[in-house]
């Protein structure tokens, strides 16, 4: 079975303030997006999902942009999708939230009692989220928000992985400094 990570690092970051992009902020010594990155890195194939600002990304990572990246997340979640065609399921995350380790990529990519996985932590459901390709077709194509309303639509299609880590997103100055 094959599983490509997918990595939504296309938002304009409006609500973080301050001289440049959210992403390219400093944060433990390198890019926020950076952490996100090496932590997606280890499913068949790494595809991040751009828009808003441009990432110098490492070899061998495919690059999606997508130009509609206004108009809503689920536009960026549908860009990932199609571009990871021919593989058997995607696992979704998300560029700001650098404190998700490789494990919980792992484990939730490793889930496949159900078409759909999500991660928790603390009980709590957060990124990332595994798709099997069965239920690509159901996932919104507009709007602002990604796979979250089919999770909660369709239960009996959704395994919880429990997993380590923080997956706090980092949207604002404060939530910088606040975890670095």
């Amino acid at each position: 079975m094959s599983t490509a990570a997918v990595l939504l690092a296309a938002g304009g970051g409006a609500r973080f303030g301050g001289d440049g992009h959210k992403l390219l902020a400093p944060f433990r010594g390198r890019p926020l997006v950076e952490w996100a990155l090496a932590a997606a890195g280890g499913l068949d194939e790494l595809i991040v999902v751009t828009g808003a600002v441009e990432l110098v990304l490492p070899a061998g990572v495919r690059e999606v942009h997508n130009p509609r990246w206004a108009e809503g997340q689920a536009t960026s979640l549908a860009a990932g999708i199609d571009a990871a065609g021919g593989h058997d399921a995607v696992v979704v995350g998300l560029g700001d939230q650098p404190l998700i380790p490789a494990e919980a990529w792992r484990k939730v990519a490793a889930s496949t009692v159900t078409p759909i996985a999500v991660a928790t932590y603390g009980g709590a459901r957060r990124n990332p989220v595994r798709l099997a390709a069965e239920v690509w077709p159901l996932l919104p194509r507009e709007g602002d928000e990604g796979a979250r309303s089919l999770l909660g639509a369709r239960a009996e299609l959704v395994t919880e992985v429990a997993c380590e880590g923080n997956p706090a997103d980092v949207d604002t100055q404060e939530d910088l400094a606040t975890w670095s």
